[in-house]
């Protein structure tokens, strides 16, 4: 009988017996039962725990809580599996079966391959290269995809999620009410079983020690009695700002009013020490409740150059107004004894760095960079940049990423804090590269690049279901921030030799040529022959899209040739890719004649591109984002079809 002995007395580290049994039971399914047991001076079997409980160094580790040091020597018959922190024991247990061949590469049971075989000693010890590593909730989400999710994040090394808003409700809704499928009928949910559910999240984020981050937008709003659980919706009603608060808006053209009636995009009048005293003790009070989220984040309104005109308002730029809402936020924490973690973002007009203020307790807070403007068909360009002077209502929002870490250096005059990215990979821009080759070119290269200039990690705010056609890109993002030092190459390799077997290079020869027909450049707006026309006129690249059948059909042969495999996960991925071959070829087709500015015959084919995938999202929907990928790309078909605005 093998045995676990639990050295930390811990829900993660019982969780993460669990799983240490698990797998060593599916491994080796004819070697016997496991035992777990708690025993804090065993000697033999399996020792699961901190490493600080077994005597380890963890100096290397500037804060236990966060940074996350994996310690493997174990074998058949034992050993330590260990971590600075529960959370880290847990991944401490994947990594010791990774070294044994096995692999994740997608969330759920059909994204696992764990060979029968005998254990092999492993001796492994390792600090995460970056301290945040994480998704962000975004797109359209049921409730089993989000639990799956959570399951798999450890599993490659992840630590954070963020659950956006005071409750996620845009994201449920967007899934159950299937808005892009028409082939799919709506399924109501009451506002209280979101939030249940998501409780329900926060509780499987517990018992693995995922350090939570909670809500971003709606601050602005929501303490002055305002609905923001609407999301991005407009809000018709008359009353939705209760007369007494109107006040505290923001006044635009000579207004107090939402923006364009979104409540989440809309800002307050920052000036006003009432406004800002207001805001401050609702976040205190949601803090003090919710004592189980690691870091809140406090985000502005989610939209620029809509700021408070007022002439209190003039007198200071955005961020130092912001910084003086940290600094209360912070004074109203301290009343509490609150010891919560506040994350603040550097985004639209906060890109710009302050001028005045400056945060007065680094250790309550985190910045996080979220260069949404940014282009996502390059890294970094040989281009110096000199950020200009902020303009009240009159921001010009950075185009690359550079120009982003200007704005980051500028930020760093007064901010020696901690530092992490919210990025958008996996949000429109993953629709936009059908390959997902390219995109994780990007993110390998983007992650070397954050972390030279001293940007500790990412979360990524994009699509829970960034999985076809494969999970490479996805994969990348994980792997690569934990071990900074893997390459590309090794990465793609162990990827699509665990997804597809001994032929794994034909596969990724074949996605290269797919994005080789759609180009990352067009689909991103970037190639245009005539930009005062539209950012998607292009006739040479049309004769490029064309070329997609053929590849199509070759890359058939490739995946009728791999089509049963004895390892479900090879079969999973290759029949992914049989949908694939059809998405590319309908989505080439409408985008060549959008390309030719054939805009008729876009619009038709568009259409029939869409109602193709969604006839085929219930068999797809864990793996590939239809509201995402529906909703730009449908935007793009529209675009002078039915004269209708370019956004």
């Amino acid at each position: 009988m093998t045995l676990i002995n639990k050295i930390t007395s811990n829900e993660t580290v019982d969780f993460a017996a669990q799983e240490l049994k698990k797998y060593l039971r599916m491994m080796q399914p004819n070697s016997g039962d496991v035992k777990i047991t708690f025993a804090p001076e065993a000697k033999d079997g399996f020792r699961l725990g901190l490493m600080q409980d077994l005597g380890l160094d963890v100096s290397d580790a500037k804060n236990t809580e966060l940074d996350d040091i994996v310690y493997v020597d174990a074998d058949k018959n034992g050993g330590i599996i260990a971590g600075d922190n529960p959370r880290s024991v847990l991944m401490a247990v994947y990594e010791f079966f990774k070294k044994n061949g096995c692999r994740w590469l997608f969330p759920g049971v059909d994204g696992e391959f764990i060979p029968m075989k005998e254990i092999e000693a492993v001796k492994y010890r390792h600090l995460a290269s970056c301290r945040y590593r994480g998704p962000c909730i975004e797109g359209a989400c049921s409730q089993q995809i989000l639990l799956e999710t959570l399951d798999f994040m450890p599993k490659v090394g992840m630590n954070v999620f963020q659950m956006q808003f005071l409750v996620p409700t845009v994201f449920y809704t967007r899934y159950y009410t299937h808005g892009q499928n028409p082939k799919r009928a709506p399924e109501p949910l009451s506002n209280e079983t979101m939030l249940q559910w998501k409780t329900a999240c926060e509780a499987e984020m517990s018992k693995r020690s995922i350090q939570f981050h909670d809500v971003g937008h709606g601050w602005t709003v929501a303490p002055f009695g305002v609905d923001t659980s609407k999301g991005w919706e407009a809000l018709k009603n008359e009353d939705a700002v209760p007369e007494e608060n109107r006040q505290y808006l923001p006044l635009i053209n000579g207004k107090r009013d939402l923006w364009r009636g979104i409540a989440l995009n809309t800002q307050f009048c920052m000036s006003n020490a009432t406004a800002r005293k207001t805001v401050a003790e609702y976040i205190a009070g949601y803090a003090a409740i919710h004592s189980n989220v690691d870091y809140i984040h406090v985000w502005l309104g989610d939209d620029h150059n809509n700021h408070c005109t007022c002439e209190e308002c003039a007198k200071k730029t955005v961020s130092d107004w912001y910084v003086m809402l940290l600094n209360e936020i912070d004074e109203a924490f301290k009343a509490r004894s609150l010891d919560s973690r506040v994350v603040f973002i550097v985004y639209t007009e906060t890109t710009w760095a302050p001028l005045t203020e400056t945060i007065n307790n680094p250790d309550r807070f985190t910045m996080m960079l979220a260069p949404i403007s940014r282009s996502y068909t390059r890294t970094l360009t040989d281009k110096q940049y000199i950020t200009p002077p902020f303009v009240r209502n009159n921001a010009d929002l950075p185009k690359d990423l550079d120009e982003y870490l200007a704005h980051f250096n500028d930020w760093k005059n007064t901010w020696k804090g901690s530092t992490f990215c919210f990025e958008y990979h996996f949000w429109k821009h993953q629709a936009f590269e059908p390959s997902g080759m390219l995109l994780a070119k990007r993110i390998f290269e983007d992650i070397v690049a954050y972390k030279k200039n001293g940007i500790d990690g990412i979360v990524a705010c994009g699509s829970q279901r960034s999985f076809f056609p494969t999970g490479f890109a996805y994969y990348v993002f994980a792997l690569k921030q934990f071990d900074i030092e893997l390459s590309f190459e090794e990465l793609m390799q162990d990827y699509f030799a665990t997804a597809f077997g001994e032929d794994w290079k034909q596969f990724v020869d074949y996605l290269y040529e797919i994005a080789d027909c759609f180009g990352d450049k067009y689909m991103e707006g970037e190639e245009s022959t005539d930009p005062s026309v539209s950012k998607f006129i292009c006739p040479p690249r049309a004769e490029k899209l064309r070329k997609t059948a053929a590849v199509t059909e070759k890359g058939m042969s490739l995946i009728k040739a791999h089509y049963d495999s004895p390892y479900r996960i090879r079969t999973v991925s290759a029949r992914l890719l049989e949908h694939h071959a059809v998405y590319c070829k309908l989505l080439s087709e409408a985008m060549a004649y959008k390309a030719e500015w054939n805009h008729k015959k876009a619009l038709e084919a568009f259409k029939v591109f869409k109602d193709e995938m969604c006839s085929r999202e219930l068999e797809l929907e864990r793996y590939y984002e239809l509201f995402i990928s529906m909703r730009y790309y449908e935007g793009i078909a529209k675009v002078h079809s039915e004269n209708l605005a370019d956004d």
